[in-house]
């Protein structure tokens, strides 16, 4: 009976939670925002203590997914009626780079370092951020990426030029630190980066935010904009 007890909570839980996400719509699925991942682990945790907890039977399984799925559903309603409740409730986009210059302060107001920058780019086909016009932190996470008019479509295929070797950007410093291993792997050593430094007007490593190696191109250096 226990066994049969527990296949019956799990069916039902199952059910519900299917029923309660074609109600709310894909965008719970493909557009998750941080309200909606913690709304799906408040689900889970209510369908998992109910399996396991002898006190709650399936009309207080029911019960609960129901009301949770009621709450979410009249926030999307709020969300869609009314449009200022949207940064409240959703959150916004933030540009964190804009006119190919990375915007610091809008990364650490989004907890968001270089690293993981340079890792939502390349998810966009951007390996370096020198061909990056326009890069856009989106409510789910997500970074959408406009190009250069360099680095954007049409191809050289499209254009029917011959292939060119593809090289891969390599970081040499960011947040003002020297990734040691990376200047050692391009053949260089760090008197010749303090001229290059120095060349783009910054005194020494900690005034660089980030600076990339592209073989056969000049180091593209971006300096810590100053406090205005």
């Amino acid at each position: 009976m226990e066994y049969l007890e527990l296949a019956t909570e799990l069916v039902v839980g199952f059910i519900a939670l299917f029923i309660l996400t074609k109600i709310l719509g894909k965008t719970q699925i493909t557009q998750i925002t941080a309200f909606d991942f913690i709304s799906a682990l408040v689900l889970g945790e209510l369908v998992g203590n109910a399996i396991y907890d002898e006190k709650i039977n399936i009309t207080k399984i029911l019960f609960a997914i129901a009301l949770w799925g009621i709450l979410i559903y009249v926030l999307e309603i709020i969300t869609q009626k009314f449009r200022r409740s949207r940064k409240l409730l959703e959150g916004e986009p933030s540009i964190v780079i804009r006119k190919g210059k990375i915007q610091r302060d809008v990364l650490k107001k989004n907890k968001l370092d270089i690293n993981q920058l340079q890792h939502l780019l390349r998810a966009k086909n951007a390996f370096s951020i020198q061909d990056v016009e326009f890069a856009i932190l989106e409510t789910d996470g997500q970074v959408s990426v406009l190009k250069t008019s360099e680095a954007a479509n049409p191809s050289r295929k499209d254009l029917h030029l011959p292939q060119q070797n593809v090289i891969l950007p390599v970081t040499i410093i960011t947040d003002g630190e020297l990734i040691s291993e990376n200047l050692k792997s391009i053949g260089r050593n760090e008197n010749w980066l303090d001229q290059q430094i120095k060349s783009h007007g910054a005194e020494s490593i900690r005034e660089v935010l980030y600076a990339e190696y592209k073989q056969g191109e000049s180091l593209y250096i971006q300096k810590y904009e100053k406090a205005r």
